[in-house]
């Protein structure tokens, strides 16, 4: 096989005069030992899945490394009869792909619209695999620098994961919001990483990629910590802790010798059958998986509750005190009142007691947002509102954590991963369809996670309660119990 490049795309040379994927058949060179591989080309390409233009090195020295043995070339999607599949995130829903005039196969060419936001791959997009020896970053012998302690509760957690990572096993950590499940990870990334293996935390939201971040980087200064997320800076990066969004899970095939999965009931995970096979898809042969959630969904609540799966489960918070258990007040049809530029009352007094706190205020939808932030404005000047599509929208978080903003007006994008101390929560519309037992669980979560600030308000306003919000408030009520009777609060 000769390939050339044109117009960005992997084309047959001018002799055969065909793209990729009229070819039915691959070559695979074999690796020659004594070629001198491009190290950064090992780095990039190891054990991953990528686009021609997702690489940084030339194409002559991409060639070269082909020829060698040392990069494999692949169709981005197989055609069989009339299926078709994608390479990358393998989609084989007829109705997830698109088709286009394509100028490098001068025909009708069909692409996968599934994992369009990585770049587009279609029948004449080749992907180039590493063939060579998987890339090792040499690391130091000391990892773990966090000097905190651990409830005896945590210390439990933090074991039964070791013991997981040790023995390559499957665990669900089902810890309530706030519990420091972060920090209960520690003690078994170490043991990895003194073990010499890779380890992947990944989480379905980008919020929480930059949340996490630091506070890995900052518990293990000695090891690489790269975090992916569309627009991230460590892309093309490798290191032997990454954090990573689900979705940038695609590109990667057996990399990874310990698989954390933090959140793993929450959108778009828990419902997408493709990010989960994504999961499954990075496991080395042998690989332990961390499970981490605190709203395991109702099935994996039974199987807990009838020994059919392995977890771990702690109904409390390090600081010893009970979660908030949610109010629910009627505020009756609060869209009417929108429309004449007007809060509910018993939401407009609820803001007007919190004076000295910050608040988070979810809504149901991005529409109502700017209309909210106008009226509570009049009253309150530090008021922003943010949502997944909002350009600003690190800006405005950090400025809450920064407490410039006092008043937060939100979707559900910020129900998880983002923790400031001294809050107070309220929910307006509770009684939407977006608003499941989950988000409320987790939305009242933000509040009372510091041990200085312990205790908070949260309340669900509503036009009508829904069995979701009722179920809400029984599961944290039935924690707080388990809690009392397991003596973890106080």
């Amino acid at each position: 096989m000769l390939f050339i490049v044109e117009d960005n795309k992997l084309v047959f040379s001018p002799q055969e005069g065909q793209p990729i994927s009229y070819q039915s058949t691959y070559t695979f060179y074999p690796i020659n030992d004594t070629y001198p591989f491009s190290q950064k080309l090992q780095e990039e390409l190891s054990q991953q899945k990528l686009l021609l233009t997702e690489l940084s090195v030339p194409f002559v020295t991409l060639y070269a490394h082909y020829r060698e043995g040392y990069v494999q070339i692949i169709k981005g999607i197989n055609k069989k009869n009339d299926r078709y599949q994608c390479n990358r995130c393998g989609n084989t829903v007829l109705q997830k792909f698109g088709a286009f005039p394509c100028y490098t196969c001068k025909e009708m060419c069909f692409y996968c619209r599934v994992c369009i936001g990585m770049g587009r791959i279609s029948m004449c997009t080749p992907l180039f695999v590493w063939s060579g020896p998987i890339y090792k970053k040499k690391e130091r012998s000391a990892f773990l620098t966090w000097n905190g302690k651990l409830s005896e509760m945590q210390q439990k957690g933090a074991e039964a994961i070791k013991e997981t990572i040790r023995r390559k096993g499957e665990l669900l950590v089902w810890a309530v919001c706030g519990a420091g499940k972060t920090e209960m990870l520690f003690e078994g990334i170490n043991y990895a990483l003194s073990q010499g293996e890779n380890v992947l935390i990944a989480t379905p939201r980008a919020d929480v990629v930059r949340e996490l971040k630091p506070r890995i980087a900052q518990a293990f200064p000695y090891s690489s910590v790269i975090a992916l997320y569309g627009g991230s800076e460590d892309k093309g990066k490798s290191g032997t802790i990454t954090i990573s969004t689900t979705h940038q899970m695609l590109r990667y095939e057996k990399a990874f010798d310990v698989v954390i999965v933090d959140e793993v009931d929450a959108f778009p995970f828990s419902y997408d059958k493709m990010l989960q096979q994504a999961v499954e898809n990075v496991k080395k042969q042998s690989c332990a998986t961390i499970l981490l959630t605190a709203t395991p969904n109702h099935q994996w609540q039974r199987e807990i509750r009838r020994g059919r799966r392995d977890a771990f489960v702690l109904p409390a918070r390090y600081h010893r005190r009970e979660i908030p258990v949610p109010h629910m007040v009627w505020c009756g049809n609060w869209k009417k009142q929108l429309l004449k530029n007007e809060l509910p009352w018993k939401l407009k007094r609820w803001l007007k007691e919190r004076r000295e706190k910050q608040v988070f205020l979810f809504v149901p939808s991005i529409e109502v947002i700017p209309k909210i932030v106008e009226i509570i404005k009049k009253e309150e000047k530090r008021t922003e509102g943010v949502h997944a599509e909002d350009h600003d929208r690190e800006k405005k978080v950090l400025r809450f954590r920064n407490g410039e903003t006092r008043i937060l007006v939100t979707t559900t994008i910020l129900e998880r991963g983002v923790t400031v101390p001294n809050t107070d929560v309220a929910v307006l519309g509770a009684e939407e369809d977006i608003f499941t037992e989950s988000a409320l669980v987790q939305i009242g979560g933000r509040v009372g996670r510091s041990a200085n600030y312990p205790n908070g308000d949260v309340t669900f306003f509503h036009f009508g309660r829904t069995r979701e919000m009722v179920r809400a408030r029984k599961q944290i009520v039935s924690l707080n119990e388990k809690a009392r009777k397991m003596g973890l609060v106080e």
